[in-house]
């Protein structure tokens, strides 16, 4: 795979810097909306539940800004991914390349907006009085592995809206209740211990769980915490290649 992209590199290049453009095409602030999308959406919540929340819980504003941000990384690679292989057909139609470089630009793409917008974290962590230690470091763990994880979640979605379109409807209603199931602006400890061992199922649950452990907590979270994102990142990138490998013969048919 590294070979390919070396010998693609200047399409792949091209591929991450289009769809980087793209995205803020003809906007007069451009690539400032990486950070407003999230900024604008932090502070309507904040908004209506600080009242109900920020009392009981240390560092709301964090809590819930970490929610927004792990989860908007993973919307918006997981959607733009699904549109890799349709979205780029006439590419795929005329020239001989790896389609599997179209999804991984797109994540590349998305990994790039989400490290503009972890800009939003710094003044927000000076305003709530909270150290900069250097078990920051561990969040290169987690970012790591969930780009892998999109990664995968993308070829799975990509593969599948080559041959059923409406998956793109099902996928969206999936992540409004994604959201809901993600803790991002309600306390999670609020639930019972089984309610939360429940709650773990969810990975991008467990992605926020473990940067909330390392920002807010300043703790380095347990072995298990790990082998967690390890697990459903080998799992969800495995299914997405084997996905893909079992039908990229038949894209060429279908888009």
């Amino acid at each position: 795979m590294i070979k390919t992209l070396k010998q693609h590199q200047f399409l792949f290049r091209e591929l991450v810097k289009r769809d980087f453009r793209q995205k803020y095409k003809k906007t007069t602030l451009g690539f400032i909306w990486s950070i407003l999308n999230p900024l604008a959406e932090f502070l309507v919540l904040m908004l209506i539940f600080k009242n109900l929340f920020s009392r009981n819980t240390p560092h709301y504003t964090i809590y819930m800004l970490v929610g927004i941000l792990t989860y908007s990384y993973y919307s918006n690679a997981s959607q733009t991914g699904m549109q890799s292989f349709l979205g780029n057909a006439g590419i795929i139609q005329k020239i001989k390349v790896p389609t599997w470089i179209f999804p991984i630009s797109k994540n590349v793409s998305a990994l790039f907006n989400f490290f503009i917008t972890l800009i939003l974290l710094i003044p927000f962590m000076i305003y709530d009085h909270m150290g900069f230690t250097w078990k920051l470091v561990f969040l290169i763990y987690p970012i790591i592995l969930m780009f892998f994880f999109n990664l995968g979640v993308s070829m799975i979605l990509a593969s599948l809206y080559v041959f059923f379109k409406d998956i793109q409807y099902f996928y969206n209603i999936f992540c409004r209740l994604l959201y809901f199931c993600c803790a991002v602006f309600w306390y999670d400890t609020s639930m019972s211990e089984t309610a939360q061992k429940i709650l773990h199922i969810n990975p991008i649950y467990d992605f926020i769980y473990y940067s909330r452990m390392v920002i807010i907590h300043q703790q380095i979270p347990t072995l298990f915490d790990h082998l967690v994102l390890l697990g459903y990142t080998i799992l969800f990138l495995g299914l997405g290649i084997l996905i893909y490998r079992c039908n990229k013969d038949k894209f060429v048919y279908y888009l």
